[in-house]
């Protein structure tokens, strides 16, 4: 516990502090004002009753998380203007041979191996337009196209460090490398997308068909035609590769994720600008930094210091030993637990908040579990739960409202109920393989 906030009129910190996170995450549920807004006026508050000062504000910001995001936004902003991903796109649905049900699969697949090495909402920002065209090519329904990517999305991004944003955060509050979610993570995660695949399948892929002369459309297509400009695309994947290779050595290197990602980018940058005038230079970069999605930096690093907050008074200590209490110190049982009210809460509730309160609680519960090495099963719980809990219900996860936006404004409806009714058991299906995994992998 740190030393003693002075709360105004007196107040009790723990009891100040607890109201101010619910009442954060209680705005940015209704999703009447910007989360980004919300996170951040949640955290001048917290400051300006006296729970946290600004110092202690400004160390409880994860800035490896905010450098990580930011360095991957920068370098996949630039990479997006060669056309390589638009190539993956009509690649894709060349190779299905335009039969809807192959391009399913397809672009399934596709998006959980992007969503593995860049990150889940980047990649359907990126692949989201292009299924539209596609799907208006072949004239079926897209909805069925992007229900599939949100999943492949969310579990494609369960498996690696920087898939997904409660990656980022899991790691980089407790070392673990990109490694360590690859071979611990890998596994299960490749069962439930089959499974996932298969769902689809079942549910819309059998019945779509397309008419020979949609198919012939898209069979027109030449990936190659994709690709705008071969010199950056050559820049981008080496400085990409480079990036990844960066992630993978980072114990031995002993560089930090966000220090990868930041050097990549400006790396990356340097190459995009060269060879320009300096006026010129200026307008690439601030067109670079123009496209970064600030409102989710800004909402980490708001969000950051209200769980300071809470963590300072003493709540999150207070709740570790509460859950210690209700499953008795129980090693298997406190994994379990974790799992299964992370992905229920994380259905309700966007991931990224619910983890980043979820972290220092479970580091305090490290004396009873045998310290650091005891909490191993705990995270890779933590992981699982949010990660694949974030495809339950639309504000579940980032990539799922960029999705229905996109879908939206393109005259798709994508409404809240139609994906909960059919998401949300698909989510406790892939949550109940995931129990066996944890059970059988780490827990007997």
């Amino acid at each position: 516990m740190h030393d003693a906030p002075h709360v105004i009129f007196g107040l009790d910190p723990l009891w100040v502090s607890t109201a101010l996170l619910l009442m954060t995450y209680a705005v940015i549920m209704t999703e009447k004002v910007n989360r980004a807004v919300v996170a951040l006026l949640g955290a001048g508050l917290m400051i300006c009753l006296g729970v946290l000062n600004q110092e202690a504000a400004i160390r409880g910001v994860d800035f490896n998380t905010i450098a990580l995001l930011t360095g991957m936004m920068i370098l996949v902003n630039i990479t997006r203007k060669c056309g390589v991903f638009q190539y993956v796109a009509f690649w894709s649905a060349r190779r299905a041979e335009g039969v809807p049900w192959k391009l399913m699969v397809m672009l399934s697949v596709v998006t959980a191996i992007l969503s593995a090495l860049l990150d889940n909402v980047t990649t359907v920002l990126l692949v989201t337009p292009v299924t539209l065209m596609v799907a208006r090519e072949l004239e079926v329904q897209p909805y069925p196209f992007l229900f599939a990517e949100v999943f492949a999305s969310n579990i494609g991004g369960t498996s690696t460090l920087i898939g997904d944003p409660p990656n980022i955060l899991i790691g980089s509050a407790t070392g673990l490398s990109f490694n360590d979610f690859v071979q611990n993570l890998g596994p299960v995660v490749v069962v439930i997308m089959g499974l996932q695949l298969l769902a689809t399948h079942l549910i819309w892929g059998r019945r779509m068909h397309a008419s020979d002369a949609a198919r012939a459309r898209v069979l027109d297509y030449r990936p190659a035609d994709a690709i705008t400009d071969h010199k950056l695309l050559w820049q981008s994947l080496s400085v990409l590769a480079l990036v990844i290779t960066g992630f993978v050595t980072a114990r031995a290197t002993g560089l930090e994720p966000g220090t990868v990602a930041m050097f990549g980018a400006a790396v990356l940058m340097y190459l995009y600008i060269r060879g320009h005038h300096s006026e010129a230079q200026s307008t690439h970069v601030n067109e670079v930094f123009g496209e970064v999605e600030w409102i989710t930096i800004f909402f980490f690093v708001g969000l950051f210091m209200v769980v300071a907050g809470v963590e300072h008074a003493g709540l999150l200590g207070h709740l570790a030993q509460g859950l210690m209490g209700l499953t008795a110190g129980d090693p298997t049982v406190t994994a379990l637990t974790i799992l299964w009210s992370s992905a229920i809460l994380s259905a309700i509730i966007d991931n990224i908040p619910f983890v980043a309160t979820m972290i220092p609680m479970i580091k305090n519960m490290a004396p009873s579990m045998g310290g650091a090495e005891g909490l191993m099963p705990l995270w890779w719980a933590l992981s699982l739960g949010a990660c694949l809990g974030g495809n339950g219900t639309l504000v579940g996860a980032s990539a799922n409202l960029t999705v229905a936006g996109l879908a939206e404004r393109d005259g798709v409806s994508f409404k809240f109920l139609t994906y909960t009714k059919l998401a949300f058991p698909l989510m406790l299906g892939s949550v109940a393989i995931a129990h066996v995994y944890l059970y059988f992998r780490f827990l007997s």
